[in-house]
């Protein structure tokens, strides 16, 4: 082989080499560009994730207690539990007999009232209804309108053993109650919050609830009862 024709099959391995050289260079930028997009695209979706979550797999709704197992109204000194299931027709009675004194006392600053929408009786419809229901009062709550969606949720309540309301009924539902925006309609048809629905009724049956309605004054479980509602409030108000 002549000299010269050496000479260029080096030139052209070293050609060849630099080439490849280049395109390793080109892969490896690539590579690490595509890395950092998807990290800054973990990272925004974990912040969005956690503003969402709060300690759990579950949404968390705007007005839900430090533990998110459930909705508060108001702020007084006294904390007033309410674990109800919205196809509980005992509830129900509940809710007509206490509903209007346990409003006013919010209105008054005299309570904190939680409602804890629990779903113990989603086996009584074929949809779910009790998760459903439980979800679309977070829906509600996350609107400022809870109180008045509970009292249209009692209204019309289903039977047992019904396939309840559906999402666009308690949609409507809400429409009366006072709640327009397309926002709450959202949220029921997205299931927002039907995974915090379970975490409430896991955090009822952590705490010995398992039975609707089940009320607490200031932490002592009190007879569901107007009178003795009212005592128990009387009792836990600061004197003076």
């Amino acid at each position: 082989m002549s000299k010269r024709v050496s000479q260029k099959q080096a030139a052209r391995f070293m050609r060849e080499q630099a080439a490849r050289e280049q395109a390793r260079r080109r892969t490896v930028i690539v590579s690490i560009a595509a890395a950092a997009v998807l990290l800054v695209a973990g990272l925004v979706g974990w912040g969005v994730y956690a503003s969402q979550h709060h300690g759990g797999n579950y949404s968390t709704p705007k007005s839900a207690t430090s533990q998110a197992d459930g909705l508060v109204l108001g702020s007084g000194p006294v904390t007033v539990d309410v674990y109800l299931d919205f196809m509980c027709p005992v509830c129900k009675a509940y809710e007509g007999q206490a509903g209007q004194t346990l409003n006013q006392y919010v209105s008054d600053n005299k309570i904190k009232l939680v409602y804890n929408p629990i779903a113990i009786l989603d086996d009584r419809s074929s949809t779910q209804y009790s998760t459903r229901a439980s979800a679309s009062s977070a829906c509600a709550a996350d609107e400022g309108k809870l109180a008045p969606y509970v009292t249209a949720l009692y209204d019309h309540q289903p039977a047992e053993g019904s396939a309840g309301l559906s999402d666009d009924e308690l949609i409507s539902l809400a429409n009366g109650a006072g709640i327009t925006d397309q926002a709450f309609a959202s949220c029921v048809k997205s299931g927002r919050y039907l995974s915090w629905s379970t975490h409430v009724t896991d955090a009822a049956t952590a705490r010995g609830v398992n039975s609707t309605p089940t009320v607490y004054v200031a932490g002592k479980q009190v007879t569901n009862s107007l009178q003795a509602l009212t005592a128990a409030v009387g009792a836990a108000s600061p004197k003076g």
